[in-house]
């Protein structure tokens, strides 16, 4: 068995979860379930990033304590998890001081040994919206081009990394294919950006900024919040403590938005090898959402919030929404039109539809039960694309999310259409028990390649046919209808 280990960026705990991070959960999932499919050992990490000036202050400005504040954030994230049927194995917050602190102080100490690590003056533009530094070359109209705000002009003495010191190494291992950054797009991106990689600011004064882990052997200062923050994927580990989860290092995927590439591809794997570790497998990099054709803002109204969606609509329908509409690696649409015509069509018409006529057929004309058994030859040849998975494992394999899930629909449709070519409801003898084999065996087959997307759909069909999906569906399989509500009821017309 193998290991993968999987992990989500953490989220910025100074608001309530947003659409982007479901989105960004539920790709994390659908990678998770599938390789347990495959018959991986999987370790999935998703967490809370809790430190840093923008925290604070919108702590300061709820009037609550910063540690209440980030407490409830966290708690909204992991809530929200649940209720999209997240499967993670891990949690992980960075103002736990028993698990992620001693990593973040570890590391930091192992950069210090090799001399990466050194104190200057320092003034410059901070954005806090980024909690980084930016250069007056980056700005637009004197703002910054994602959050539309004026940076803070600073003057401080901080400690800083040596990224410049590993530029040509992660150069080298991104080209090489070592560090797989995903889509290619990105690859192109993220070497420009490494062009010009400068040594960044790795800390802030204490008096400052005093919500965020103490530099080791420093009290007058406080780890910069990336410093901390992208220690999360082996603090959960146990680096720094027990080490035992260390074992699924290095990571197979970083699941990221584009906004946080670079922290990700050139700051994170630069800190892994200063402290002479092996740097990530691969970087899978989503776009954002749009809401009907433009950018979420609160201004506009059209912001939207992942719990009113999950009030509406079951999780299982989200996901596919999500997983189906959005390309993986691309921007996406969000539109509450889309969203009912892919219930309808899709799921209600499409694969409910499916389920039910089948079923049906089944219990009325052949008693409820029939073994799926083998096929001629020529049925056979006609099944043969139905039973291939080579293009859904590879869109797997390279982050196309939306072309998995489409293949799995191509083979609704097709077998929609194999029983309105068919006409099993007027068929007789063994002409009628062979069309029924063959739909038996595609459903359950729908079913098992439909457990990384939609996991309690994905389930429920194989208790209508009395087939629990733990393997992949067997020729020999006994399918026993049971019955129940329609997977997806038509909406009301009103």
């Amino acid at each position: 068995m193998a290991r993968f280990y999987i992990t989500t960026s953490i989220m910025y705990a100074n608001a309530s979860p947003h659409v982007g991070f479901a989105l960004e959960m539920i790709q994390g999932d659908a990678i998770a379930r599938y390789r347990r499919m495959m018959g991986d050992e999987v370790a999935f990490l998703t967490g809370t990033d809790e430190h840093g000036t923008k925290v604070m202050r919108t702590a300061e400005q709820a009037g609550v304590p910063t540690q209440e504040f980030v407490d409830r954030i966290a708690g909204e994230v992991g809530a929200l998890a649940r209720r999209l049927n997240i499967s993670n194995t891990d949690f992980i917050r960075t103002s736990d001081r028993v698990r992620h602190w001693p990593a973040a102080q570890r590391i930091w100490r192992e950069m210090v040994a090799r001399g990466d690590l050194y104190k200057r003056s320092y003034e410059g533009y901070y954005c806090v919206g980024h909690e980084a530094f930016i250069k007056e070359s980056e700005l637009e109209d004197g703002l910054c081009p994602l959050h539309k705000s004026a940076p803070e002009r600073l003057k401080e003495e901080n400690w800083f990394f040596r990224l410049s010191k590993y530029r040509d190494d992660i150069r080298r291992r991104i080209e090489s294919g070592e560090l797989a950054i995903v889509p290619e797009t990105r690859t192109k991106e993220l070497l420009n950006l490494l062009e010009d990689a400068e040594d960044v600011s790795f800390s802030r004064p204490a008096e400052q900024l005093p919500w965020g882990i103490p530099v080791p052997d420093d009290a007058t200062q406080t780890m910069y919040v990336w410093a901390d923050a992208l220690t999360n994927y082996i603090s959960a580990l146990g680096y720094g403590t027990d080490e035992a989860g260390m074992v699924f290092w290095p990571a197979d995927v970083h699941l990221i938005g584009k906004d946080i590439l670079r922290f990700h591809a050139m700051v994170w794997p630069a800190m892994l090898l200063s402290a002479g570790m092996s740097v990530p497998k691969a970087i899978y990099v989503h776009g954002f959402i749009t809401v009907d054709g433009q950018k979420m803002s609160k201004s506009l109204g059209n912001v939207i919030d992942p719990v009113a969606l999950l009030e509406q609509q079951p999780a299982d329908v989200v996901r596919y929404f999500m997983l189906r509409e959005i390309p993986s690696t691309d921007d996406g649409d969000f539109s509450w039109k889309n969203l009912e015509n892919r219930y309808v069509s899709d799921l209600a018409n499409g694969l409910g539809n499916l389920v039910q006529r089948v079923a049906t057929l089944i219990e009325t004309k052949l008693g409820g039960t029939l073994v799926i058994g083998s096929f001629d030859q020529e049925t056979e040849k006609v099944l043969s694309w139905l039973w291939d998975t080579k293009g859904y494992k590879a869109a797997f394999s390279t982050f196309r999310l939306h072309d998995a899930l489409g293949d799995v629909w191509t083979r609704i449709g097709i077998a929609n259409q194999y029983l309105n070519d068919r006409e099993p409801w007027k068929q007789e003898g063994e002409a009628q028990a062979l069309t029924l084999r063959v739909a038996a065996g595609i459903l359950l087959h729908i079913a098992w390649l439909l457990q990384p997307f939609m996991p309690e759909t994905a389930q429920k069909i194989g208790d209508v046919f009395g087939a629990p999906l733990t393997e992949a569906p067997d020729r020999e399989a006994t399918v026993s209808i049971t019955k129940g509500a329609p997977l997806f009821p038509r909406p009301s017309k009103e």
